[in-house]
């Protein structure tokens, strides 16, 4: 018998998985790593200390474990990202991460002025945002001209392994989306007149599906990582994509719900389709697209309530249980951090409306999961109008722990959710692509549902009207959300 190994270079960790081809978990390991912020706003990683070095770990860890050959390697990573290199394929500086680094906001401005917002969505499928390639590139291009003269290749996190596991270079068509405004989802091709105002002189890597082997395991990648020289390795892609597969949100209609730091949401689409207040991108396989959405915070308001009362995570969850629906008449906005979709709106801020004296922990605690819930609900909404179905919702992440912040989300939605079998995230989802891309496996059975979590109409009813309220309370007070974003910011 042979394994599939697959790995997944996430914000704070590298993990990796070994599995039979039928997804039998066989070992999984994890290193974890940091994100550096030399300036307020950004957010970098260095490609040889925290994504190569983090694959090679986790990967001769698995080997060391494994009782089989290795017969297919798969991998992901956080995206998309911006890694200038040279024509050799080495590193020119620390990678721009995804849309937590904020620097470009004068060139999204400038590069959305330039091509218009609307021709940018009908030929790439999103708005231009900080989670966008090509801002990051003319940022660069301005502010690190010395970077840039020497820049000849872009890399992100899962094309830079494939790289150094291959020696190809190469990017998967779906993290190549994400690089608005420099791909055509329709065509699916390089945009070549924007790509050479924006970015002269790189040169584009070739794009190949997620799912296809990119190449084999040169010598030199398998003395640093245990790995058999010529072992297929696939392009790979972005995370959250690749956490999809793993849980079976593949055909049209399905819906990954992400329970995370921040909520995240990806509709599989038969056909292309955009709007403004969300990101368009082609799927994971030839002939699908997705409409993506993601909350700015969702679990990192939660865990910001836990640091401030000092309570842990199980005693806040018992009191919000116990606070019933509508957290005693509390009302939350969850845009702590501003607000990505269906917003685009980084000076949104928290919003804590009817409190009391009576109110406790337990109550803020349960209106901010209740807010969450209403921002999925408002995403999903945006989804439809888009064109999207949302036909079965697929529930993943730390926060589907505890079971009541599921609860609460299906009973706002009035939707049931499913709970897959393994949850282990998006290094299970590079396995399974492995798995069919060297033909062991088609993935039928990988990841069953565990359970489905059915709304309460009666509680149904209480959402209902709250959700009105919650519609009501940004557009109220965005005026005073902005004048206070802009006195933060000014000089003490």
């Amino acid at each position: 018998m042979s394994l599939l190994l697959g790995v997944d270079i996430g914000t704070s960790s590298a993990k990796g998985v070994l599995t039979t081809p039928d997804g039998e978990v066989v070992a999984t390991a994890v290193r974890e790593h940091t994100v550096s912020r030399p300036r307020p706003g950004w957010a970098e990683h260095d490609a040889r200390t925290v994504w190569w070095a983090g694959f090679a770990a986790v990967t001769r860890e698995l080997i060391a474990r494994a009782d089989a050959p290795i017969a297919g390697v798969g991998v992901s990573g956080i995206g998309p990202c911006a890694l200038p290199a040279t024509a050799a394929g080495e590193p020119l500086r620390p990678a721009i991460l995804y849309g937590v680094d904020t620097r470009a906001v004068a060139e999204i401005e400038d590069l959305t002025a330039h091509y218009g917002a609307e021709t940018i969505v009908e030929r790439g499928g999103s708005p231009l945002t900080t989670q966008a390639v090509g801002p990051k590139l003319a940022w660069l291009r301005r502010h690190e001209p010395r970077v840039w003269e020497r820049t000849r290749r872009l890399f992100m996190a899962s094309s830079y392994l494939v790289h150094e596991l291959t020696g190809e270079y190469v990017l998967d068509h779906h993290s190549a989306s994400q690089s608005s405004p420099l791909y055509d989802s329709r065509e699916h091709a390089w945009i070549a007149d924007w790509a050479a105002e924006i970015a002269p002189g790189l040169d584009l890597p070739p794009l190949a599906w997620p799912g296809e082997v990119a190449g084999t395991v040169t010598e030199a990648a398998a003395e640093r990582t245990g790995l058999a020289a010529g072992t297929p390795v696939i392009a790979g892609t972005i995370d959250a994509w690749a956490e999809a597969v793993s849980v079976g949100v593949t055909e049209p209609g399905d819906v990954m719900v992400m329970y995370g730091t921040t909520m995240f949401l990806i509709e599989v689409l038969a056909e292309r389709r955009t709007w403004p207040g969300l990101w368009g991108t082609v799927g994971v396989t030839p002939g699908t697209y997705d409409l993506a959405a993601g909350m700015a915070t969702s679990g990192a308001v939660t865990d910001w309530l836990r640091q401030l009362t000092g309570a842990a995570y199980e005693e806040l969850t018992e009191e919000a249980r116990a606070a019933g629906h509508g957290a005693g008449g509390l009302l939350m906005l969850p845009y702590f951090a501003g607000e990505r979709t269906p917003l685009f709106d980084p000076d949104a801020r928290g919003l804590v409306l009817g409190l009391t004296l009576d109110h406790g922990r337990g109550h803020l605690y349960r209106a901010a999961l209740e807010g969450t819930a209403f921002g999925v609900r408002h995403n999903l909404e945006a989804m439809r109008a888009a064109g999207g179905e949302a036909a079965r919702l697929v529930a993943v992440g730390g926060g589907t722990k505890g079971g009541l912040w599921t609860r609460i989300v299906s009973d706002v939605l009035g939707r049931a959710q499913e709970l897959p079998s393994v949850t282990i995230g998006a290094c299970y989802g590079d396995a399974l692509l492995a798995a069919r891309a060297t033909g062991l496996s088609d993935g039928a059975g990988w990841n069953p549902p565990a359970g489905t979590i059915e709304p309460d109409p009666a509680a149904g009813r209480i959402y209902d009207a709250l959700y009105e309220l919650y519609r009501g309370l940004y557009p109220a007070t965005r005026d005073a959300a902005h004048a206070l974003a802009a006195l933060s910011r000014a000089p003490a």
